[in-house]
């Protein structure tokens, strides 16, 4: 099935837009990357015509999740390289080199609002026996079915989300194809 994606450098972001913006948008803008990067710079400068125009940003917990992990890893990994002297996990997560990651999450929930993805009303069987295939990733389904249901748009870098139905607003020329 294929998405009606859009460019996100050429779209225009209005009052009545409702999206919904993955881990890996926020991970751009708030997490870390590379000087220059130009990821950041593209979903940095969407996210601030998305907020200019007070378009509806939705975040579901699975995204929260996603974020708040993923940055916390990477974090990790930068800070204590393998092969040199690391704390532990947990400690590192008990560190004043966390407060960052909390504080970039707190940021992230004050342009949101909070939707729920309705677990309980899923097609459980269904999700896992796609998942079991291997093709997909049970997160990217529940956010899919998500977006589905409450006619949300998703705004992604994700390249899982090629030919699964949904509006999709991307800087990847995969999903764009």
């Amino acid at each position: 099935m294929r998405n009606s994606a859009t460019d996100i450098k050429n779209y225009i972001f209005k009052l009545t837009d409702e999206l919904l913006l993955d881990a890996n948008i926020w991970l751009s803008v708030y997490g870390p990357s590379k000087p220059g990067s130009w990821r950041a710079k593209v979903y940095s400068k969407a996210l601030a015509k998305m907020l200019r125009a007070r378009s509806k940003i939705y975040i579901d917990v699975l995204i929260v999740s996603e974020f708040i992990n993923a940055y916390t890893r990477i974090e990790y990994s930068l800070q204590f390289p393998i092969g040199t002297r690391r704390p532990s996990f947990k400690q590192f997560r008990q560190s004043m080199d966390f407060k960052p990651i909390a504080a970039d999450t707190r940021r992230i929930l004050q342009h949101c609002k909070r939707v729920e993805s309705e677990f309980d009303t899923l097609d459980i069987t269904t999700l896992i026996n796609e998942y079991g295939k291997g093709n997909s990733d049970f997160n990217d389904q529940v956010l899919a079915e998500l977006c589905r249901s409450k006619g949300l748009t998703l705004v992604t870098h994700d390249g899982d989300f090629a030919n699964v139905g949904l509006t999709v607003v991307t800087a990847n020329r995969r999903l764009l194809i």
